[in-house]
């Protein structure tokens, strides 16, 4: 009588492991997470990681795949990929989303910030308040910028007079106004489109990030770099909204904990130190590249030129019933608090 009854026992708890295994199962989600960078920039581990640690957070129910370089999307697209559940999350830049995002621009302001990881620690801290109504049909997640960059051509360029006449790929809408009150004629191409426009001739120079040029193969054709921190691209971490809202409590608390500015601040300044080293390796000897240290006056008059895209930007934001003076000033005070303001 005793075997059978243990071989009962061992019948029953081995049905109930039958019918966990199903249920644990179930509460595991999948999640597609893209962006549009190639595998090899920082960005990818940076996310790869990002996606890891939100795993072990979540106790591995939440498992998020990253897909790089534009896998399911062109880079403008992204934002519209998260609305419509293509993907669960997505990294965007915020200057590619044309008629979105209007309050989002003043972080790409010309000669604001001064560094990445203070910068992009207070872009998101002070971005938060406006998100909501700033980003509509996505969650924010966390927002930062890259390392300060600047204006790398086929031909020296010292002075803002020299842009008139040329063709410019910038780096977002607030880089294209600056360019055109320049004289410039903007070439809107994404990031991994740029290096074919210059190849072509259909630009002549381009804003980019240091490191990043060797990255989407831009250093063999632009040889001649101002050395200066003319601007920062902005740019976000979007999510689902249904989808993070059809989480469990654990899945969710794991995703808050790495949605916040530390972990802005540690994206920024991680990016930065990559693209800090592409600047010392244009910048070293026998690199075939002209780095053009501008003179106090020089500086001045570019960051004299730049003022009406200020003007033109708090303009945008009161003709859409903001406070442009306003939300600048709280920008500059936290990039001040962060010591991250260009002065």
């Amino acid at each position: 009588m005793t075997q059978p009854r243990r071989s009962l026992a061992a019948a029953s708890f081995g049905a109930l492991l039958a019918l966990s295994a199903p249920l644990a199962q179930a509460q595991t989600v999948e999640w597609k997470f893209s962006h549009w960078v190639p595998a090899t920039h920082p960005l990818q581990k940076i996310y790869s990681d990002w996606a890891k640690e939100i795993e072990k957070d979540s106790g591995g129910t939440l498992k998020i795949s990253v897909f790089p370089a534009q896998q399911l999307g062109k880079a403008p697209d992204h934002y519209d990929m998260v609305i419509k559940g293509i993907a669960e999350g997505a990294y965007i830049s915020t200057g590619y989303q044309a008629g979105r995002m209007l309050v989002s621009n003043a972080g790409q302001l010309p000669f604001l910030m001064s560094n990445a990881a203070g910068g992009s620690a207070a872009f998101d801290q002070w971005y938060r308040p406006y998100a909501a109504k700033d980003m509509p049909g996505v969650k924010m997640c966390f927002m930062f910028a890259h390392d300060v960059a600047s204006l790398h051509s086929k031909k020296e360029i010292r002075s803002p007079e020299e842009i008139k006449g040329m063709k410019i790929r910038p780096a977002h809408a607030t880089m294209a106004r600056w360019m055109n009150s320049l004289g410039a004629t903007t070439v809107q191409v994404s990031a991994p489109e740029a290096r074919e426009a210059l190849q072509r001739g259909v630009a002549d120079a381009i804003t980019f990030p240091w490191a990043s040029l060797m990255n989407f193969k831009i250093d063999g054709i632009t040889k001649f770099h101002i050395d200066a921190p003319m601007y920062v691209a902005t740019f976000a971490t979007i999510l689902n909204v249904d989808r993070y809202n059809a989480l469990t409590d654990v899945q969710k608390k794991a995703i808050d904990k790495h949605c916040n500015t530390e972990t802005a601040r540690k994206v920024g300044a991680e990016w930065a130190r990559w693209e800090d080293a592409g600047r010392q390796k244009l910048k070293a000897p026998g690199s075939g590249h002209t780095i053009t240290t501008l003179t106090p006056a020089e500086l001045a008059a570019w960051r004299k030129s730049a003022e009406p895209v200020y003007a033109g930007w708090i303009a945008d934001v009161d003709k859409a019933g903001g406070d442009g003076k306003k939300a600048l000033a709280e920008l500059k005070a936290a990039l001040t608090s962060q010591k991250a303001l260009y002065e």
